[in-house]
């Protein structure tokens, strides 16, 4: 039974049988650091460290299930049996810490092939995707770019499509084998299941195409089959652009409906973002203040009565468990946040007073804060400053 005198956001929470120890999430976020698909040292670093830091769950970066639909040269990938080993390494050492780890499968259709952000995050002209060493491909539901800059991608016919459906179930059992706790579909921003979803870039006039339910087919056919593939005692994520961003696109009505069928498909939480489909939508034209998706969390948690995740400047402690109490979500998901500060989850106890003591913290790491703590305030007293435990760092 959950210990209803903890704040709700360090509540454990059970997924089929996977128990979080707390709601806090740390949200995928590209680092473009591989080695043809293959985890390096740098992620067992930036991983491991969010696991130090005491998150409940921490998500993968975008993890490429085909080399033609890397978002960049240096995407993570679980295309091939080689990329397993150097994942579980990774997924290892976040079990030893107590938290849970999930990989996000993606394929980045016609949004393949980019520079890092720290590099202009432009187009890869086509000659040097189909040069590199593993090629890239734009594909798509249709013949439309991205936008300017992009080249339009290659509309996929039936073979392609069964080949990309393989793909996500291929890669979803080398995740089990890697030992991840939750795999979570990557069907938002733009990238290849979400350009089907949407009107303004699938023209389809076949099975896939037309009404929404036609162009949700191969998003609830991926969901099914990752399912199938997936153990059944392990949970399954969706992320979704709630809205696409553009002008009667895919909108947030569309997500509610997606969202339940997602739920009869097997799928657990809804990880709910925004915009993408086009470079133009990078910025998406709502307000991004404080919270700004989680209205979106909040709707599709009530009307498609299925557990979701929201992100996007959820910033403190205090915020997160308000997000919580609302019942606007079921997980916090942070991001920048969490890049600012690693140990963020523990902070976040400490200004809920749920740590007191600092015993979630590791314990080479805690025995040495609760030993200062006692000494450090004296130490402020005497020089006249406030002293603040959740801040002291």
């Amino acid at each position: 039974m959950p210990d209803s005198s903890l704040p709700l956001l360090f509540q454990p929470l059970k997924l089929r049988e996977l128990t979080l120890a707390n709601r806090v999430v740390i949200s995928p976020m590209c680092q473009h650091a591989a080695e043809r698909g293959h985890a390096t040292p740098w992620h067992m670093v930036h991983l491991g460290k969010f696991a130090l830091g005491g998150a409940g769950l921490i998500l993968t970066e975008s993890t490429a299930v085909d080399p033609r639909g890397r978002i960049g040269t240096a995407d993570l990938g679980l295309w091939n049996d080689s990329q397993i080993a150097p994942l579980k390494a990774v997924v290892d050492f976040v079990h030893a810490q107590g938290s849970a780890i999930g990989v996000q499968l993606a394929h980045a259709g016609r949004k393949a092939g980019s520079e890092p952000l720290w590099e202009g995050g432009a187009a890869i002209a086509p000659a040097r995707m189909a040069a590199d060493e593993e090629p890239w491909e734009r594909l798509g539901p249709s013949a439309l770019a991205a936008g300017p800059g992009w080249s339009a991608p290659r509309a996929l016919d039936a073979q392609g499509i069964a080949e990309v459906v393989q793909r996500f179930v291929d890669a979803t059992v080398r995740a089990d084998k890697a030992g991840f706790d939750v795999v979570e579909l990557h069907f938002g921003h733009g990238y290849l299941v979400a350009s089907f979803l949407s009107p303004n870039a699938n023209h389809r006039d076949d099975a896939l195409g037309g009404s929404r339910e036609n162009r949700m087919s191969l998003a609830l056919e991926i969901a099914q089959r990752v399912r199938a593939a997936w153990p059944a005692g392990k949970p399954l994520f969706c992320r979704l652009s709630a809205v696409d961003g553009t002008l009667d696109g895919w909108n947030l009505d569309d997500s509610v409906v997606l969202a339940a069928e997602l739920k009869r498909c097997g799928v657990d939480v809804i990880d709910c973002s925004s915009g993408g489909l086009t470079e133009e939508t990078r910025a998406l034209p709502v307000p991004r203040g404080l919270g700004f998706q989680v209205p979106f969390s909040e709707r599709i948690r009530r009307e498609a009565d299925v557990a979701t995740q929201a992100v996007g400047m959820i910033v403190d402690a205090q915020q997160a468990e308000a997000v919580l109490a609302a019942g606007q979500a079921d997980l916090v998901a942070i991001g920048r946040e969490a890049l600012l500060d690693p140990y963020w989850p523990h902070h976040a106890a400490a200004a809920l007073g749920a740590d007191p003591q600092y015993q979630r913290w590791p314990v080479r790491h805690g025995v040495w804060l609760a030993k200062r703590a006692p000494g450090l305030a004296r130490a402020r007293a005497e020089a006249g400053m406030p002293f603040e435990k959740e801040t002291d760092r």
